[in-house]
């Protein structure tokens, strides 16, 4: 089967089933993730060796696992489906963003607040009607980005291998990938491999999000705000959509207690909730252009 045909059936599984809600893999491999964090991490004392060594455990088996399962007679292409299908976050996040602009436009500021919570790691308990819906949209520009359209690109490239390690390297960064005392240096390597990995990726967002809206505007947003953005793949996605709905996002917000000025992003209206919807949307047509190139592509090579 095709690359095309099999993104295509995975997408419509994602959109069918949504996430599974018992027994995901992810959950799984996350607690396995922190039994090896603590292993290798004790008390916060883990190096760079250590983190790149725990990184090897984590996620190399695991790949090549999926490698021969692939590979498997008869079977391999359900294992290729299935393993896009568990990479894959498209139903899951407008689940988790159409809330909040529910929550807005009922005057609920308070279940905006708690719904967004779960979107973001910045304090939400003081936030305002704007700063809800920024928070919000750039979930869903970022998250976009990184759990749906970099798991498509990843198995396009290498099939069920490629989403495989990429999506639990994806998974290691937001879990050790933060910059404090603990993990510092033990999460240093899983930081840096998911930004190579997402390098190529993200720029083909920024691009496909330019396409899908006010393109010149995301353009420039992408080629003078990107740059000033401290992550190297989040700020071209995000000052791209920002451009792109012609909503101002970024600005000041507040991060396990400490106040982050962070760059504007984007140019035009504040944000609210129908600049969450239109970025929910945006994502949406990004993913059906990015399936009908895979199939384009695939009739031609054909």
């Amino acid at each position: 089967m095709s690359v095309a045909l099999l993104s295509v059936a995975a997408v419509a599984l994602d959109a069918l089933l949504g996430e599974p809600k018992r027994w995901h893999p992810l959950v799984a491999f996350g607690r396995f993730a922190d039994r090896i964090e603590q292993r290798f991490n004790s008390g916060g004392r883990g190096w760079r060796s250590h983190g790149v060594t725990a990184w090897v455990i984590a996620v190399l088996p695991l790949t090549l696992l999926a490698t021969a399962f692939s590979w498997a007679p008869y079977v391999g292409w359900l294992v290729e489906i299935l393993a896009l299908y568990c990479a894959l976050g498209l139903r899951s996040l407008g689940e988790h963003v159409e809330p909040v602009a529910k929550a807005l436009r009922s005057d609920d500021l308070d279940e905006a607040r708690k719904r967004v919570g779960y979107l973001v790691s910045r304090q939400t308990r003081e936030l305002d009607k704007t700063e809800v819906a920024r928070a919000a949209t750039e979930s869903v520009l970022e998250n976009g980005s990184d759990a749906v359209f970099a798991a498509l690109f990843w198995f396009a490239v290498a099939g069920a291998p490629g989403v495989v390690l990429y999506r639990l390297s994806n998974t290691l960064d937001a879990m050790w990938g933060y910059r404090n005392e603990r993990f510092e240096r033990f999460g240093w390597a899983a930081a840096k491999i998911d930004d190579v990995l997402n390098y190529i990726p993200a720029r083909l967002v920024a691009l496909t999000y330019a396409l899908l809206g006010k393109t010149r505007l995301a353009l420039r947003c992408w080629r003078t705000q990107g740059p000033t953005w401290d992550s190297p793949n989040a700020g071209p996605v995000m000052a791209a959509g920002a451009g792109a709905l012609g909503v101002e996002l970024g600005g000041a917000a507040i991060y396990h207690g400490e106040l982050h000025q962070r760059p504007q992003l984007g140019e035009g209206v504040p944000a609210d909730a129908d600049s969450i919807d239109r970025g929910w949307q945006l994502v949406q047509r990004g993913v059906w252009l990015w399936l009908l190139i895979l199939c384009v592509g695939a009739e031609f090579y054909a």
